[in-house]
């Protein structure tokens, strides 16, 4: 292990982890918990993002507006995001002010009130958190996408949950639900910047390990994605366009070769899609390709919004490039780019404090162990062009294509036979 990196395990199992970053003057802190979206049942959809707006609504001894007060006061910030398998409360402070920051911190994700009168107040917000998602199409098609692609299984729900979801939670859900899925094994404390491990651990210990552990954690499922056409019809300027194929889980050997197939693909302005669809034939103004990796599985993806009359040549642009990287050797140019770009990425993310606080918690979740970012490099020397073509026919199968479409279309068939055809 990195020599400025420690672990500590409380007796209860929450494990503490902290990078020690001398040069730097700020902390940045959080607690992660292993429970996102796809920890839900159908009628608990939305529980996790809710808990996630409810833990800065007040505690016992201090409200809403007192939390507020008193981060401002010190000069800090403080949020919080949820995703399909995590939850984050995070802090970034002066590290003058790190016993001030774990002391409101540690105060809302344990003392939290979830009092009825706030669940109120905060439904109405989250219905207009959902109504600003479906009012941008390019953010919506995401969205919809996941559900083309898993279906049924939650890892196809949205995060936000659904409007009927959001009005039928009442408190005693809201913490039954914290109650039973915040439990120690699932709780990790992670933090970067200018601290003393001792130090930072018996801040948080005395209050983090009088968490008791109980039974009624949900076992995930591991979904098949789905071959699909699905079609969302509405009234629009452009047809936003989400292809969805097999990705890898998050801790897959070949990661490496699947992030530069990304970078490639659609991942930068020099990509293959950026060039062919924006630069050389101007049929879109945002074309990319992402990575949407879990711990046992992965979806691949790319995004494009154009005008109705390009549709259907964009996507048969999209499908022919994804064939050429499973059929003609990557030039070794352009995959050293790829190197290079990829490479550049992480050391740049590796000077902000929060991205350090975030791959320490990352790595720990999915690997059990800090990763050096050189060993990280090193991993994306080794990428061959072969390498390339086998991870790109391995994931590029047409038997996992999903097609979502959000605009003014209708015809269905017009777009199953596009994927009939390069089948």
């Amino acid at each position: 292990m990195d020599k400025i990196v420690n672990k500590t395990i409380l007796n209860n199992g929450i494990r503490i982890l902290s990078k020690k970053i001398p040069h730097a003057r700020s902390v940045s802190m959080g607690i992660w918990v292993n429970v996102g979206a796809r920890d839900e049942a159908p009628s608990e959809n939305g529980l996790s993002h809710f808990i996630e707006h409810m833990i800065f609504k007040g505690t016992k001894k201090r409200s809403a507006l007192q939390i507020a007060k008193e981060f401002d006061s010190i000069g800090g910030n403080t949020n919080a995001f949820t995703t399909m398998e995590n939850t984050c409360y995070h802090a970034k402070v002066m590290d003058t002010h790190l016993d001030t920051m774990v002391d409101i911190l540690s105060d809302i994700f344990l003392c939290s009130a979830f009092e009825s009168i706030e669940v109120e107040k905060e439904r109405t917000v989250i219905v207009q958190e959902i109504a600003m998602t479906e009012d941008a199409p390019e953010e919506y098609i995401h969205t919809l996408s996941g559900h083309t692609y898993w279906g049924d299984n939650p890892l196809g729900q949205s995060i936000l949950g659904s409007r009927e979801n959001i009005l039928s939670f009442e408190t005693e859900s809201i913490r039954n639900f914290f109650s039973r899925l915040y439990q120690p094994e699932h709780i990790l404390i992670s933090i970067a910047g200018n601290v003393e491990h001792d130090h930072f651990v018996n801040l948080v210990r005395q209050q983090f390990e009088s968490i008791k552990a109980s039974n009624g954690l949900p076992v995930r499922t591991t979904p098949t994605g789905r071959s699909k056409v699905a079609i969302y019809s509405r009234d629009l300027e452009q047809v936003h366009i989400c292809i969805g194929t097999k990705g890898l889980s998050i801790t897959d050997p070949g990661r490496y070769a699947f992030s530069l197939i990304n970078t490639i693909l659609g991942g930068n302005m020099s990509s293959r899609l950026f060039q062919e669809i924006r630069e050389n034939r101007g049929l879109a103004y945002s074309v990319y390709s992402f990575i949407s990796p879990h711990v046992d599985t992965g979806m691949f993806g790319i995004y494009e919004g154009v005008n109705p009359e390009n549709d259907r040549e964009t996507i048969d642009i999209i499908l022919n490039e994804m064939l050429k990287l499973k059929e003609i050797p990557v030039d070794l140019t352009e995959l050293q780019s790829a190197k290079e770009y990829t490479k550049g990425n992480l050391m740049l993310a590796s000077e902000s404090i929060d991205s350090q606080m975030v791959r320490l918690a990352q790595n720990e979740i999915h690997f059990g162990r800090y990763i050096p970012l050189q060993e990280v490099v090193d991993k994306i020397e080794k990428v061959k062009a072969d390498n390339i073509i086998d991870t790109a026919s391995t994931l590029f199968d047409n038997d996992q294509l999903a097609i979502t479409l959000l605009g003014p279309v209708s015809d269905k068939k017009l777009y199953e036979d596009i994927v009939t055809a390069h089948s």
